[in-house]
C-alpha cells in the first residue's frame, strides 16, 4: 500500500495536468546536453578480435613468441590464388608483378613482403599446393595500424591487381573458370568482419523498428499507441548511446559492433514490453476511470512496482555477465545492463507524460471510456458505440483451464518441455571465428581454398613451448609417437633464452575442428611428463601451447568456466529478488525451476531448428550462455507482472479466483509483449554472422515457449496445484477470509 500511494503521488510530479510538459522538456534538454558533451557509441567501438584473458596459456604462448621468437613482420594479409584448372606460368608472372609492385610503390602501412618478385618461376610454382590449384601469398603489416588504414590499402591492392590483369579477381564466383583472387589471413578477416557489422547495423535497426511499429499496430490496432513506445525507445538510446560512447571514451567499458546490435534489438524488445504493461494498465484503467490523470496514476501505482522490480532483476542479471572472463561476455555487461536501466526510468517518467499529454486519443480508433461516458456518446450520436472488451475469450479461458484443470496443464506442459530439454547433451558446439561468418564472406573463401589445397594441418601449425630450466630435453620423438600428429619440426631456441625451446606441431586433422581441440590437453600432458622425466621442476608450469588451435581450446575452457560461475549467480540474485518482492520461498522456487526448464527446452528446441531445419553442423558455444541469462532475466519479467497481479488479488478474492483473473488479466499483454520481443529478437536472422542468427533463434524461441506455454499454463497450474502453500510463508490474504478460501481446497 505504502509503494502504491508513493507512485500515485509520483505520478503527479511527472505527468500531472501541469508538470507533464516540463517531464518531456527535461528529457528532450537532457538528450541535447549528452549528445553535444559525449561522443555516441559506436565512435568508440574497439575492433580488437583478442577476447581470452591475458593469463590464458595461448595468449602467453603468444607474447612468448613475440619476445622470443618475432621477427617484427608484422601482421599478415594472405593473398589466396586460385584456379580450378591449375595455375599457369601467366598466373605466377602476375603475382611477381605485383609484388615488384610492392617493393617499389609500398601500400599505406605496409611493413614487409616476401621477395616474390624476384623469385624464379619455378621457385613460386614449389611454394604452390601439391595439385597446384592454389596459392598463398602474404603481405604484412605494421600492427599498429587501424582497421580504417588497413581497408584503405586493401582497396589500393585490389586496384593494383585490376590493372595488373583487367579483371577483378576478387569479386568473380569461384564457381567460374579462370583465375581468383581472395584476401584472407588476420588482416582480411578483421576488415571483413567490420564491413559485416556496419553493413548489417543499419539492417537490423530499420528491420527492428518496422517489425516492432506492425506488431504494435497489428495488436493494439491504434498507429498512434504504436508510435508511442518507439518515442520512448527513442528517447532512451539518446542517452544510453552518448553514456556509453563517454565511458569507452575514458577507458571504463569496452565495446564492440556485436554488443551495441545486440543492445539494440533488447532496447527496442524489452523497453517496449515495459511500456506495454504499463499501457495497457492504463487503457484498463480508462474504462473505469473519467479521469485521465487520475487513472494514470491507478496504472502506474498497480503496474509501477512490477516494472521497477523487472528492471531491476533483468539489469542485475545482465550485470552478472561482467564476472566473465571472456571479452565477448564481459563486453555485454554495462551496455545491456546501462539500456535496461535507463529504459525503465524513462518508462516511469517519460511514458507517464508522453500519455498524459495524448490522453485517450493514443488508443484511437478503439478509444477506453467509462460506462458514463459510452452512454453520452450513444446520446450524443444516436446509436450504439462498440464496447472495448476488457478481456478476451482466449484470456478467459485460459484463466478458467489452469484452475480446473491443472494437473493435466501440468502433465501435457511438462512432456513437452522435458521432452526437447533432452535433446540438449545431443548438441555440438563449435568455437571457430571464421564458422560464424556467411560462407561467402572474401577471407572465409579463402581460408576454404588453403583447407582443400593443402595439408590439414599446415593451415594452423600448433606452437608448443617450454623452458627446459637448462636441462637436456628433446621432444620431437615425444611428440611424433602421438597418433594424432603428423609432423614436428626441430626444436629452436628463443633469442633471448636459450632455455626456452619452440616446437611447430602439425596434426592430421582440420585444426580447427573439435577432435583437435581436444588433443591440445593430451599435447600438454605429454609435454609435462617429459619435463619431469628429464628433471624439470614445476613442469606444468613451464609449458605453453599457443596457435589457433589453442585458442579455441582456450575459448571452450575459459566459456564453459564462465558459463559454471555465472548461471548460478544468476539464479541466486533472482532467488534472492523474488523472495524479497514475493516474500515467499516456495513461489521462488518454482518459479525458478519453470525458468531453467523453459531455458534448456529452448536449447534443444533451437538446435533443431539449427541443426535440422537451417543444416548448420554445430552451435556456436557462446549461445547457451548468452540465452541463459536473457530468457532468464526476461522470462523473469514476465512472472513478475503475472504472479504480483494473482498476489494482489489473492487479498480481496478467493484463492483459485484470484489465480484465474489474473491469468486473464495479464495474458493479454504479456503474450502482446512476448510476441514483440521474440520477434526482435528473430529479426537477428538478418544479421549475416551466425552466432546472432543463431542467437536469435534460441532466444525467440524460448520467449515464445515462456509467454505462451510457461507463463500462461505451467506457471499458473502449479500455483493452483500448489494452493496457500503456493506463497509460504508470506500471508497473501486477509484473516477474515481465511475461513471461505479455505473451502476451495476441503
Amino acid at each position: 500500500m505504502e509503494m502504491n500511494h508513493f507512485l500515485k503521488n509520483y505520478t503527479s510530479y511527472v505527468a500531472g495536468s501541469k508538470t507533464r510538459w516540463l517531464t518531456l522538456i527535461v528529457w528532450m534538454v537532457l538528450i541535447g546536453l549528452v549528445s553535444v558533451i559525449w561522443p555516441a557509441v559506436n565512435e568508440h567501438e574497439t575492433n580488437t578480435s583478442n577476447l581470452l584473458p591475458e593469463d590464458a596459456m595461448s595468449v602467453v604462448a603468444d607474447q612468448i613468441i613475440e619476445e622470443q621468437f618475432s621477427d617484427d613482420v608484422g601482421i599478415p594479409l594472405l593473398l589466396v590464388w586460385y584456379q580450378e584448372s591449375g595455375l599457369t606460368e601467366e598466373n605466377f608472372q602476375l603475382i611477381q608483378s605485383l609484388y615488384m609492385d610492392l617493393e617499389v610503390n609500398p601500400l599505406q602501412e605496409q611493413s614487409m613482403v616476401p621477395p616474390f618478385g624476384q623469385l624464379p618461376i619455378d621457385v613460386l610454382r614449389n611454394a604452390a599446393s601439391e595439385d597446384e590449384k592454389a596459392i598463398t601469398t602474404p603481405v604484412f603489416f605494421n600492427r599498429d595500424a587501424s582497421v580504417d588504414e588497413l581497408k584503405e590499402a586493401l582497396s589500393v591492392l585490389e586496384e593494383k591487381v585490376g590493372s595488373l590483369t583487367g579483371t577483378e579477381l576478387l569479386h568473380i564466383d569461384l564457381a567460374e573458370e579462370g583465375l581468383h583472387l581472395r584476401f584472407s589471413g588476420p588482416v582480411g578477416i578483421s576488415i571483413d568482419a567490420t564491413e559485416l557489422f556496419s553493413q548489417a547495423d543499419f539492417t537490423l535497426l530499420i528491420a527492428t523498428v518496422l517489425l516492432v511499429l506492425i506488431l504494435l499496430i497489428l495488436l493494439y490496432r491504434s498507429p498512434i499507441l504504436a508510435i508511442v513506445p518507439l518515442i520512448g525507445v527513442g528517447f532512451a538510446f539518446g542517452i544510453i548511446s552518448p553514456l556509453l560512447g563517454f565511458l569507452a571514451r575514458e577507458g571504463w567499458i569496452v565495446v564492440d559492433a556485436q554488443a551495441i546490435s545486440i543492445m539494440t534489438v533488447l532496447l527496442f524488445g524489452a523497453g517496449t514490453d515495459y511500456c506495454l504493461f504499463l499501457i495497457s494498465r492504463y487503457r484498463d484503467e480508462l474504462q473505469l476511470e473519467e479521469n485521465k490523470y487520475k487513472a494514470l496514476q491507478l496504472a502506474l501505482a498497480n503496474s509501477g512496482g512490477a516494472i521497477m522490480m523487472s528492471g531491476l532483476t533483468t539489469m542485475i542479471g545482465l550485470l552478472s555477465l561482467g564476472l566473465a572472463n571472456y571479452a565477448s561476455y564481459d563486453r555485454f555487461a554495462v551496455p545491456f545492463s546501462l539500456a535496461i536501466l535507463v529504459m525503465a526510468i524513462a518508462v516511469v517518467t517519460l511514458l507517464p507524460s508522453l500519455l498524459a499529454l495524448i490522453g485517450r486519443v493514443a488508443f484511437f480508433p478503439f478509444i477506453p471510456r467509462t460506462e458514463r461516458m459510452i452512454v453520452e456518446l450513444e446520446k450524443k450520436k444516436g446509436k450504439p458505440v462498440r464496447k472495448p472488451k476488457m478481456r478476451s475469450a482466449f484470456s478467459k479461458m485460459t484463466g478458467r483451464l489452469v484452475t480446473e484443470k491443472p494437473w493435466r496443464i501440468i502433465i501435457v506442459t511438462m512432456i513437452l518441455l522435458v521432452s526437447l530439454a533432452a535433446v540438449v547433451p545431443r548438441i555440438e558446439y563449435s568455437y571457430g571465428l571464421l564458422d560464424s561468418f556467411p560462407e561467402d564472406m572474401p577471407s572465409r573463401e579463402g581460408f576454404s581454398i588453403i583447407a582443400e589445397h593443402y595439408p590439414a594441418g599446415e593451415i594452423a601449425p600448433i606452437q608448443v613451448l617450454v623452458d627446459t630450466k637448462g636441462n637436456e630435453v628433446d621432444l620431437q620423438d615425444t611428440l611424433l609417437a602421438l597418433e594424432a600428429v603428423e609432423n614436428v619440426s626441430e626444436p629452436v631456441l628463443g633469442e633471448k633464452n636459450k632455455e626456452i625451446q619452440k616446437y611447430e606441431v602439425k596434426v592430421q586433422m582440420d585444426p580447427y575442428s573439435s577432435q583437435a581441440i581436444e588433443e591440445i590437453p593430451l599435447i600438454k600432458q605429454v609435454v609435462e611428463d617429459a619435463l619431469n622425466g628429464a628433471g624439470v621442476n614445476r613442469a606444468s608450469e613451464n609449458v605453453w601451447i599457443g596457435g589457433e588451435t589453442a585458442e579455441l581450446y582456450d575459448t571452450k575452457v575459459i566459456t564453459n568456466a564462465d558459463q559454471n560461475r555465472i548461471i548460478p549467480v544468476i539464479l541466486i540474485i533472482m532467488a534472492i529478488l523474488l523472495v524479497i518482492y514475493l516474500r515467499s520461498v516456495v513461489a521462488m522456487a518454482y518459479l525458478l525451476f519453470t525458468v531453467v526448464l523453459s531455458f534448456f527446452s529452448a536449447l534443444g528446441l533451437g538446435w533443431l531448428i539449427i541443426h535440422y531445419g537451417l543444416g548448420a553442423p554445430a552451435m556456436q558455444g557462446l549461445i547457451p550462455l548468452y540465452t541463459f541469462v536473457f530468457l532468464v532475466a526476461l522470462g523473469g519479467d514476465y512472472n513478475i507482472f503475472m504472479i504480483s497481479s494473482i498476489w494482489k488479488k489473492s487479498k480481496t478474492m478467493p484463492y483459485k479466483k484470484a489465480i484465474a483473473t489474473g491469468v486473464e488479466g495479464t495474458s493479454s499483454v504479456i503474450s502482446s509483449a512476448g510476441l514483440i520481443l521474440a520477434g526482435t529478437f528473430a529479426v537477428l536472422a538478418v544479421m549475416p554472422i551466425q552466432v546472432l542468427v543463431q542467437f536469435g533463434i534460441v532466444t525467440a524461441v524460448g520467449i515464445l515457449m515462456d509467454t505462451f506455454i510457461v507463463r500462461p499454463l505451467l506457471v499458473p497450474a502449479i500455483t493452483t496445484v500448489l494452493g496457500k502453500y503456493a506463497f509460504w510463508p508470506g500471508v497473501l490474504w486477509k484473516k477474515e477470509k481465511k475461513d471461505s478460501k479455505s473451502k476451495e481446497y476441503s
